[in-house]
């Protein structure tokens, strides 16, 4: 807020614009003021102790137009600004549909690789972190000017399929594999596994299945081609629940024809060497083990498909950044393949990232799919919609459209609980956890927004012309103004660190403010001038909560009681996807 002015002014005796930006802070106390200046680091540059040099660069902030008035104390330059003229701000947010956006990404191309399902394999919890952390940071970069391509990296290629397709001619059929959904697939998968432990020459007939599906057996593929349809047409409600995108869906197949080209500049490079008959890159120059590329039985990996899809991913899209949204397990896979791609002289080398998450485990242990120890997405999200019809029923039970309102709640908790957090931090699921509806919550912030919306239908119109700012001035709508005008800094911040979280939490922090100032001081009251600017106020945080929250809204009727709109609000999702359009 106000940085880039402040250190236009402050870039004076000595100081660059870039030393008083890295050195602003935001004061602990508000009595300390909105933003300071400690002056100890210019020590050296100025020869002059920092009380003197705060002293000196005093009237240069002065000068301001949005500055109230300046204190210096100890070494601390304490900067207040004009609390009107940041009401003026804020107020103008109230018409800006697009709060928060900047045209920073003009001309860029960022590629977000994210979710990356399993074919033949369900939604299960573990995925919810890849899927809405990418989608979040698809809104977030696309709200700042940039063009971002959404990449579903399937992955549909892998001797898995050769072991479903044994177990569909061993206990079912393709026919009736076709008419079930993904949860059928699993089972089959589940059975090979145990029955594989006895018989360990089924491994050998999925392999050679598998090998069929390679060299595009008609047969073979009649099989991958249906366990793929059923898996995409499950995932697909599931994204549709969740309101993800994608703009590509090119998985691990897609770049079956284009890894021979990339391993062809590895030997021209001579990068490529045998070990134990196998083909590798060797990396202990950089205190990594060989990436393998080629088993010796010919077969690639993940790491070599990865190559070709880096390599068609600069040349189709030629992006600025390429972003993996991937868990942390897979650290040293992303530390090779980019070691690897800046040895192959790769022109996008530098601009590929692992944006890392947390695992998810159960209380009881870790997940496994092979074992059938898994928590499945969609009966999540079924359970918390549940619970949220179950509270409608008993808090307003002549609610409209309550199976509605429900899936937004519902859905919206347990997006909500993903995004909370610092992605990078681990989750040890637990129902009571995710579906708790009280405190720093989905809900709460729907129903604040419900608030808002109920006072900007009773205020009717506001007229922009004639209002008191005397009348969101005080401390508790101070908060409210300096909240919705930061509201582009915690975007920008959550696009620089790839951390959603900044935004789930500024919108949070938006709601406990304006319900403080919305219970300390009337709304609609008489006086006009008094109304219309906390009206404007109110419609400034619904519109920054309507983009925050991706702008998912609906009218909302009949609320009665506080209690009743915490959970009956047909509102927003949460957090989830700083866009304002899905």
């Amino acid at each position: 807020m106000f940085e880039k002015e402040l250190t236009d002014a402050l870039a004076v005796e000595g100081l660059s614009a870039q030393d008083v930006q890295s050195a602003l802070e935001t004061p602990k106390e508000a009595k300390m003021g909105d933003i300071c200046l400690p002056c100890f680091k210019f020590a050296r540059t100025m020869r002059l102790a920092p009380p003197v040099i705060a002293t000196k660069l005093l009237p240069y902030v002065e000068a301001l137009d949005f500055v109230d008035k300046v204190e210096v104390v100890g070494g601390y330059l304490n900067i207040f600004f004009d609390r009107n003229t940041l009401a003026k701000k804020a107020i103008s947010e109230a018409n800006n549909q697009n709060v928060g956006a900047s045209s920073e990404g003009e001309g860029k191309t960022i590629c977000i690789d994210y979710s990356s399902v399993n074919i033949a394999k369900p939604f299960h919890i573990g995925h919810l972190g890849t899927t809405v952390i990418g989608g979040a940071l698809y809104r977030i970069f696309e709200h700042l000017g940039y063009k971002v391509v959404g990449i579903n990296h399937l992955g549909d290629w892998g001797t898995q399929f050769g072991k479903l397709i044994v177990a569909t001619r061993k206990w079912s059929s393709l026919e009736e594999v076709a008419q079930h959904d993904e949860y059928f697939l699993n089972k089959l998968y589940v059975r090979y596994h145990k029955e594989a432990e006895a018989h360990p020459e089924m491994d050998d007939e999925a392999r050679a299945w598998f090998k069929r599906i390679e060299d595009g057996d008609k047969e073979a593929t009649a099989y991958f081609d249906v366990f793929k349809k059923v898996t995409m047409t499950a995932v697909g409600k599931i994204y549709d629940r969740l309101k993800i995108k994608f703009d590509s869906y090119a998985g691990e197949s897609f770049y079956n024809d284009k890894m021979e080209a990339c391993l062809d500049i590895l030997r021209e490079k001579h990068l490529l060497v045998e070990s134990d008959g196998a083909q590798v890159v060797n990396l202990d120059a950089y205190d990594m083990p060989p990436c393998l590329l080629v088993k010796a039985d010919g077969a690639t990996l993940y790491a070599t498909r990865d190559i070709a899809a880096a390599y068609y991913r600069k040349k189709t899209y030629n992006f600025y950044k390429c972003l993996y949204v991937v868990a942390y397990q897979q650290n040293l896979h992303f530390k090779q393949l980019f070691q690897v791609l800046k040895l192959m002289d790769f022109a996008g080398a530098d601009d590929m990232e692992h944006v890392a998450y947390g695992m998810v485990s159960m209380e009881d242990g870790s997940m496994s799919t092979r074992s059938g120890r898994v928590i499945w997405l969609q009966e999540v999200l079924d359970k918390a919609v549940e619970k949220a019809r179950k509270i409608i029923e008993e808090k307003n039970p002549d609610a409209p459209n309550k199976d509605e309102i429900a899936e937004s709640v519902g859905v919206g908790a347990v997006v909500f609980s993903s995004l909370w957090n610092n992605r990078i931090k681990d989750i040890v699921f637990s129902y009571d956890k995710v579906l708790n509806f009280d405190g720093e919550t989905a809900p709460y912030v729907q129903y604040t927004y419900a608030r808002c919306a109920s006072a900007l239908r009773k205020g009717g119109d506001v007229d922009m012309s004639n209002f008191d700012l005397g009348a969101i001035t005080s401390d508790e709508g101070y908060d409210v103004i300096k909240s919705v005008i930061t509201f582009g800094d915690s975007v920008r911040l959550a696009a620089k660190l790839r951390e959603p979280c900044y935004v789930t939490r500024h919108i949070v922090d938006l709601a406990e403010k304006f319900n403080r100032f919305y219970i300390d001081h009337r709304i609609l009251v008489d006086d006009a001038p008094t109304r219309n600017a906390r009206l404007a106020l109110t419609k400034a945080v619904g519109n920054v909560m309507r983009v925050g929250t991706s702008g998912h809204f609906r009218s909302r009727r009949n609320v009665k009681t506080r209690q009743t709109a915490k959970y009956c609000v047909n509102t927003p999702r949460p957090p989830t996807h700083v866009r304002i359009v899905h």
